[in-house]
């Protein structure tokens, strides 16, 4: 008699989803994130060439950075609007020109304007990454692909560091960017291949909300960018306007901050009335979410200004070349990677919160060991020893964070949570750049005038001539340049050089033990993440579902939230 044989498990599960979403995902990231780094690492080859200091190239990291985070939340809407793929597509190529523009630069201006127009386009380009995973991915196929979007921006710092790196010390910073260009006509080639993500015709987009958060964040970069030219209490010299001897940068601080916190009233207001609005607060719905939120804002403020306060120490303190600079911190960004992609396989065995305090504490002991053992001579075994651990728990708290909160919405919030990422991501790395800028630099005029009033080989005469105010890193060759016949003997000069040397040692000292402290205090927040980590997205609601969720309005419930 013949027998039916019901389905097995194995036959009905799934075959794994094509890898070729991640993989244009991945080197759109890369893309997106290499012109960060590579700005880094031909710091020197720049600032040459262009005639500009060394932390005007923080300026014009800045100006992309803020640029995204300004128009983020707007572009996540965009998408959905008029189609992910259709979006996504026009500002990848919009990016490769802004990278030609970066390349044929002939001006700090140019060079900033470039990076700003490549910030507001990759505001469309990162909603976009996020849904693409969301829509392709469930699992632990998206628990991978999470990991590996994380691990793609170390990545682009690795590739940075060996081609940028390379081109800089051989043919010209220039071909680094015009690399880019190249990348993005293949990732738009390789776009045509992805599935295409439905337009949502009938989402109303809150324009008022997305001025609101605009303005804010303009405001936050205009402050954070001028705090170390500016001053950072008191207004220097340079300062555009100052209100009783005050510095415009903590002003528009301020400020911004006061516009942060109307742009949340009003999505509020927006929320009761089931009207439309530029984010979803469900991202944020519980004290859960805002501790994710906490944790990737400290450690993204505390990674990106250690990023560029390390290399900035190696080209401008030590002198060494861009491609010296680069296998210098090699072993930092290639941990990084690793812990970005390799994080996934401990979230069976132990909840977010306890990954999250691990690594802070990782990240915190890392930076006061370089702190301690870091001299003028970078070979040091400890020094490199905390680069790696750094970039161990910096890579798996950044992914980790972004797969809890990814995970603890409903599937169509993914593009809101992929700008919120951006958001975030942006607004905290560039606020650490220019805050450790502003502090290191501050600390280094701090240091010189006061190491200068206690050596009595240094006249008065050169203390007054020389602007401590107006203090900057710089070479010994460039002091001795800027010294020039001011020095009344070679004694009184190479004293001095001596004081700004030890001076540049102590101020990289003081920030780096300054974000250690950071890094302790995010222990707090990390304590209040989930205990245990959600499963796959939580499903699409049906239209006939009860709890179906309209996207222009408030669910009835909260179901499937912890």
């Amino acid at each position: 008699m013949a027998t039916t044989h019901s389905p097995t498990a194995a036959s009905t599960k799934e075959s794994p989803a094509s890898w070729l979403p991640l993989i244009v995902v991945v080197m759109t990231q890369i893309q997106a994130s290499f012109a960060v780094n590579a700005l880094t690492v031909s710091m020197q080859g720049i600032t040459t060439d262009l005639d500009t200091a060394a932390t005007s190239i923080g300026t014009a990291i800045t100006a992309g950075t803020f640029s995204m985070a300004a128009f983020i939340l707007l572009g996540a809407k965009v998408g959905a609007r008029f189609g992910t793929r259709k979006v996504f597509q026009i500002a990848v190529a919009i990016h490769a020109a802004a990278m030609a523009a970066v390349a044929l630069s002939l001006s700090p201006a140019m060079l900033f304007i470039a990076q700003a127009s490549s910030g507001a386009v990759i505001a469309l380009i990162a909603p976009a990454l996020t849904v693409f995973i969301a829509t392709n991915y469930k699992d632990q196929q998206q628990a991978k692909a999470i990991g590996l979007l994380a691990a793609a921006i170390p990545a682009a710092g690795v590739l940075a560091l060996l081609v940028a790196g390379w081109f800089a010390t051989t043919i010209g910073w220039r071909y680094s960017f015009g690399l880019m260009v190249v990348l993005g006509v293949v990732n738009l080639l390789l776009s045509f291949k992805l599935k295409s993500v439905p337009a949502q015709p009938l989402i109303k987009i809150d324009w008022t909300g997305a001025f609101i958060a605009a303005a804010g964040i303009i405001l936050l970069s205009f402050g954070f960018s001028g705090m170390s030219s500016w001053g950072v209490w008191l207004a220097t010299d340079q300062a555009p306007f100052a209100i009783l001897g005050i510095s415009p940068a903590p002003l528009l601080i301020i400020l911004g901050l006061v516009t942060g916190q109307v742009f949340f009233a009003w999505l509020r207001k927006r929320q009761e009335i089931k009207m439309p609005r530029i984010f979803d607060l469900r991202v944020l719905a519980s004290s859960s979410e805002l501790a994710v939120t906490a944790c990737m804002a400290i450690m993204l403020f505390v990674g990106t200004a250690a990023n560029f306060l390390i290399p900035l120490y190696i080209q401008i303190v030590q002198g060494r070349s861009s491609i010296e600079t680069s296998f210098s911190i090699i072993p930092y960004t290639l941990s990084i990677f690793l812990a970005s992609t390799f994080v996934a396989f401990l979230y069976e065995k132990y909840p977010p919160k306890i990954i999250a305090r691990s690594g802070f504490i990782v990240v915190a002991g890392a930076l006061v060991l370089i702190a301690f053992t870091i001299r003028n001579d970078w070979g040091q075994l400890f020094v490199v020893l905390g680069l790696i651990l750094l970039g161990l728990g910096q890579g798996a708290i950044v992914a980790l964070v972004f797969n809890t909160l990814l995970s603890s919405v409903p599937r169509e919030l993914a593009g809101d949570v992929g700008a919120w990422r951006g958001l975030v991501h942006n607004l905290s790395g560039s606020a650490g750049i220019a805050v450790a800028s502003a502090f290191a630099v501050g600390t280094l005029g701090s240091l010189i005038a006061t190491a200068a009033n206690d050596h009595p080989e240094i006249s008065p005469e050169l203390i007054y001539s020389v602007n401590i105010n107006d203090a900057d890193f710089m070479t010994d060759a460039q002091l001795e340049a800027l010294l020039g016949d001011r020095a009344g003997s070679p004694a009184e000069l190479a004293a001095a050089i001596d004081v700004n040397a030890e001076a540049r040692l102590r101020s990289l000292q003081i920030s780096l033990l300054g974000l250690a402290g950071l890094a302790m205090l995010a222990i707090v927040p990390a304590g209040r993440m989930p205990g245990k980590r959600p499963g796959d997205l939580p499903k699409q609601l049906e239209p006939d579902d009860p709890d179906a969720l309209d996207l222009d309005t408030e669910p009835t419930t909260t179901k499937g939230r912890k």
